[in-house]
């Protein structure tokens, strides 16, 4: 069975949701679904690159495509009961994956994947409920909670591709957190505008009161001298979380490497953008796209270059 990836998960429920039977695909078409998925969607940078070893491409198609499903059954479902619904389906077809029960092209593509690098249930678990803690938790109150929210949101996705290079270990995985949670909190506040407008408020309470940020100020999106200094705070912590993951980017295998301090690089980068604003991201909303990589990977290389000359004798 043939099945061409719409560019859209809401668009593919029709066909591959919990209230249709798709029929068995095979492999080589669900490989295809995931490839397209993860090649038609450009957020901030591209999922795969040309950089990684081309053994491990189709891998990476197959573990972002559970994640694309995961993220828009959150996020792009009209209704947050439905969306818990939907993402309480998606567990029950994780579920049936590790037990090679599924019909889904993401999980028949995934499956061998995770039977290839030994890849454990939990961290696609951990994301399924960060995505059904959206639909409960509006805001926080502390960033230790927002923290724990990344624990699941983001730092899973860094656990995943360790597994995948083969290097799962303590040290690697205190490094990949860091840089996990560093790109998220870039997003939330690339996104502070798009996020309240959905009811969500990433920037913890603790911090807005520290700086003066009331909540009719949130509200009325004022872009005064306290959410100023708010933002500039909270893109510092950011950038503190990113470089302090950048060892990864030695301990990994081959040209992986330069993949991982492409993504990092990816985040420090919307930082700048969001920085080159004057943190008016009310306003502007920050991108990072294709035309950045060429500069991106010129920094990635000039640091590699610089640290290669510092070795020498």
């Amino acid at each position: 069975m043939s099945i061409s990836a719409s560019g859209s998960v809401i668009c593919d429920l029709a066909q591959l949701g919990p209230d249709s039977t798709p029929p068995p695909c095979s492999l080589d078409d669900a490989h295809a679904y995931t490839r397209q998925l993860a090649i038609g969607h450009y957020e901030n940078f591209p999922v795969v690159s040309w950089m990684l070893p081309r053994e491990l491409r189709q891998h990476f198609y197959n573990v972002y495509a559970f994640c694309r499903w995961a993220d828009d059954l959150g996020d792009e479902v009209s209704g947050s009961d439905k969306s818990l619904r939907l993402l309480s389906w998606w567990r029950n077809e994780l579920e049936r994956c590790y037990v090679g029960a599924t019909t889904h092209p993401v999980y028949v593509a995934l499956r061998p994947t995770i039977e290839r690098f030994s890849i454990p249930i939990v961290p696609f678990n951990d994301l399924i409920s960060a995505f059904e803690q959206d639909q409960r938790v509006a805001e926080y109150e502390t960033f230790s909670q927002l923290q724990d929210y990344c624990r699941r949101s983001a730092d899973p996705v860094g656990r995943i591709v360790l597994h995948l290079c083969e290097c799962f270990n303590p040290q690697n995985v205190d490094w990949s957190d860091s840089i996990c949670t560093g790109l998220q909190l870039a997003n939330f506040w690339q996104d502070v505008a798009r996020d309240h407008a959905i009811g969500r408020v990433y920037l913890p309470r603790e911090d807005r009161e520290r700086f003066g940020y009331t909540d009719e100020s949130l509200s009325a999106h004022q872009a005064n001298a306290a959410f100023h200094a708010l933002m500039e705070f909270q893109v510092r912590r950011a950038r503190e979380h990113l470089l302090a993951g950048l060892p990864l980017a030695d301990a990994v295998p081959g040209r992986v490497k330069l993949d991982i301090e492409l993504f990092i690089q990816g985040g420090l980068r919307i930082l700048k953008r969001i920085e080159a604003i004057d943190y008016r991201v009310w306003e502007t909303r920050p991108k990072v796209g294709k035309r950045d990589i060429v500069p991106m990977l010129g920094n990635v290389i000039w640091r590699r270059g610089t640290a290669w000359l510092r070795r020498r004798p």
